[in-house]
């Protein structure tokens, strides 16, 4: 329940905006129209101040100081509370300003109405982190030792020596990687610490580890545990069972990302029930994929009678190496049993995700700005170990993003065997390569032998999305390339040259649609590209030859189809050209029904088809 309080008819316009915003009911003591009625402030807050999720008073501070004093309990359990001024321009948090969301939702109201956000925590205001919800944006659990929670954010926000240890990596340690404080110090393993010379300890590890030094351990979910049994083993043995398994081998619980077994035990009540406790998913694997796995990894050992009850060869240790895609296992095999004597296994392994290896990036560098490379995209960038970038495409500009120390290299003039070895090189001393092409990855990014060759190797990648040239074009010819009752279909598409084309996807063949057409990698081949566009679009079809893209050296030529050879002959043009044909072309004449005042919204109109 999200409750807003005015008590001035003036605060009226500003209440339903953000009732709007926010999904929240507006209330009044004068039951102004489009507000509930309460008798008083205070009666309403007696009755509903501990389930309200978030309440926002619209008037002057002390109205709400007063009616809140007498309510206020623990910043563990209170409501976000809120005040802001009549015309809505400061915005100021009153209590619960971390955990309970009073400081995101002050800011968040701040961007509705183009005020100020108040804030007065000191780790805001010192752009600090802030350590008490930190864990939630990445899913880890907060756990202190020798310390408890305000005495040890205290310490760090005066500046404490602090280290900072990350044992896995995830986006949450790539963001303490790039926003680290003046007082904090990073290592990647506890042996490369001299816990002596700090105060404070904060490490992001799934390891129990004994530390003399006030610490907090973020617990991130990494782990992935493999399980088998025989049928009806009892729940509670089997989960106290399986908790002090993980803490002997020091491993922490609060880290378990999943549980997994072999399918035929989808239904076991201990396996469900572990998992249900633990808030964690439950997932099964087929024998043959299991069997998979057990073969290639040559898992510690198989079982003929696992294998004739469930299929499997190995039922643990194989599904635990399934859920995380890993090789090789952080714990293996453990037997037990419980009271009744039913024995189960268990074997954990590190979701590869989270390990602390190479990882390699696939960027999208957008059409050549660099500022129009994406967010993502930049940040993994400044933060790269290796940049392999491709020279002849991509401006060299975008490269002054690495950070000192980072190895730049063009892949112009390497092969693929070349640009296979620098990156893994830089892979297996745990470096992070960012392999930077033109434009969208996805279009014309000559990238499957490169994932073939990750794949292969088991160098785990992922790919950034980025603004493709067709894009780009659109953007600078200030057109919208699909028009109203006229034109709904962009095609991507480029010149028959080496490549051979599919028989369906002939140039002549797509420009009988008449649609939207944007010609990547055709530049060269111009004249049969006149020539086949010719059999389907009107000769005075609009075409607009696109050179460099938002690069400084930018050029766009506009003419209609039957000159389009000319132009591009004229102005000796032979690499990075799109060419756009078609009618969306400069079009400003149908007009959108979204805007139509006859237009019903899906979601004012409460469809959901």
């Amino acid at each position: 329940m999200n409750a807003i309080i005015i008590n001035n008819i003036n605060a009226l316009p500003l209440a339903q905006l953000l009732k709007q915003e926010l999904d929240a009911n507006i209330y009044s003591t004068a039951a102004y129209d489009g507000t509930e009625g309460i008798d008083s402030i205070k009666g309403f807050l007696d009755n509903n101040f501990t389930q309200c999720e978030s309440i926002l008073f619209i008037g002057a501070l002390g109205i709400c100081v007063r009616s809140i004093a007498e309510h206020i309990q623990s910043k563990q359990t209170d409501p976000a509370v809120v005040n802001l001024d009549i015309q809505g321009r400061f915005i100021q948090p009153v209590v619960s300003g971390h955990k309970g969301g009073a400081n995101a939702l002050a800011q968040r109201i701040a961007r509705i109405t183009g005020g100020h956000a108040v804030i007065t925590t000191a780790s805001d205001t010192l752009d600090l982190w802030a350590l008490d919800i930190l864990g939630r944006a990445y899913n880890w659990a907060n756990e202190y030792s020798g310390i408890d929670e305000n005495t040890f954010i205290s310490r760090f926000v005066n500046g404490a020596k602090t280290a900072l240890v990350l044992e896995v990596k995830d986006a949450g340690t790539r963001h303490l990687e790039n926003t680290l404080p003046d007082h904090v110090s990073v290592f990647y393993a506890f042996e490369d610490m001299q816990e002596e010379a700090f105060d404070l300890i904060i490490a992001v590890t799934p390891c129990l580890v004994d530390l003399s030094k006030p610490s907090l351990f973020f617990r991130p979910k990494c782990l992935t545990l493999g399980t088998g049994s025989q049928k009806g083993v009892n729940p509670n043995d089997y989960q106290k069972a399986i908790e002090n398994i993980l803490t002997e081998a020091g491993l922490s619980p609060l880290s378990v990302k999943s549980l997994n077994s072999v399918d035929i035990k989808q239904e076991e009540s201990a396996f469900k029930s572990f998992a249900e406790s633990h808030n964690i998913p439950f997932a099964t694997f087929s024998a043959e994929d299991l069997n998979r796995v057990s073969y290639q990894l040559e898992v510690s050992e198989s079982s003929e009678k696992v294998l004739a009850v469930t299929g499997a060869q190995n039922v643990s240790e194989s599904s635990a190496l399934c859920a995380s895609n890993n090789d090789t296992l952080l714990l293996s095999k453990q037997k037990g049993c419980d009271e009744n004597g039913k024995h189960y296994t268990l074997a954990v392994a590190m979701d590869l995700a989270y390990e602390r290896r190479g990882m390699i990036y696939i960027v999208g560098a957008g059409p050549g700005d660099p500022e129009l490379v994406s967010v993502k995209g930049k940040r993994l960038l400044q933060a790269a170990d290796l940049i392999l970038y491709a020279g002849s495409l991509v401006p060299e500009q975008l490269t002054h993003y690495a950070k000192e120390g980072c190895v730049v290299r063009n892949s112009a003039q390497m092969d693929l065997e070349e640009q296979f070895d620098t990156m893994k090189t830089s892979y297996d001393k745990g470096g992070l390569v960012v392999r930077l092409h033109t434009g969208d990855p996805c279009i014309y990014g000559a990238i499957q032998e490169q994932m073939n060759f990750f794949d292969q190797h088991k160098m785990p990648y992922d790919i950034v999305p980025g603004i493709s040239s067709f894009q780009a074009a659109a953007a600078r010819l200030k057109s919208q390339f699909t028009i109203p009752e006229r034109i709904q279909t962009i095609i991507l598409t480029r010149g028959e040259g080496r490549t051979p084309m599919p028989p369906k996807e002939k140039l002549s063949e797509l420009a009988k649609f008449q649609s939207t057409i944007c010609l990547f990698l055709s530049v060269s081949l111009i004249d049969e590209m006149q020539r086949q566009l010719l059999e389907g679009y009107p000769p005075e079809t609009p075409v607009a030859i696109c050179y460099k893209l938002t690069w400084k050296e930018e050029k766009i030529w506009r003419g209609q189809l039957k000159d389009l050879a000319k132009i591009v002959k004229e102005n000796k043009l032979k690499l990075t050209v799109m060419i756009v044909v078609g009618d969306a072309i400069d079009n400003r004449d149908n007009r959108s029904k979204l805007y139509d005042r006859k237009f019903t919204h899906l979601f004012r109109s409460g469809k959901d088809d």
